[in-house]
């Protein structure tokens, strides 16, 4: 999918959005959107790690330290070690987002055949399909 034709959806549009379907005010969706965004800001300001089952994760880890090149004078510099925050795709947004169904960071593994003579092994069920979003 490419970025062109995209939109832009501000924090303005956002909170018009859910104040017209909950039936809140502006103002009252706008300060709680605003003191959920600040509260993912202040727990990744203290290094915790904010988990939301199927929508993603975000963390903060050390970047370290590298030498880098200046591309105008080709002069070495020393970059220095910082943080980042990263941000790890959920099922959900991943599905629905990306329209990946395999799972990320996960191989398959593959058993050895099995011996002449004997029963390959059942497959376990599958699990039952979910469209909740949480």
């Amino acid at each position: 999918m490419s970025d062109r034709g995209a939109t832009t959806v501000t924090k303005k549009e956002l909170v018009n959005r859910i104040a017209e379907e909950t039936g809140q005010t502006k103002v009252v969706v706008k300060h709680i959107l605003q003191r959920f965004l600040d509260e993912i800001i202040g727990e990744l300001e203290q290094g915790n790690r904010l988990e939301f089952r199927e929508f993603g994760v975000f963390e903060v880890r050390m970047r370290a330290a590298r030498q880098a090149q200046n591309p105008r004078t080709l002069e070495k510099v020393t970059v220095p070690a910082k943080r980042v925050v990263k941000f790890k795709v959920g099922r959900t947004m991943r599905e629905r987002v990306c329209g990946d169904d395999a799972p990320v960071g996960r191989r398959k593994v593959t058993s050895p055949p099995p011996a002449a003579g004997t029963a390959p092994p059942e497959a376990p069920p599958a699990p039952p399909a979910s469209n909740s979003p949480f």
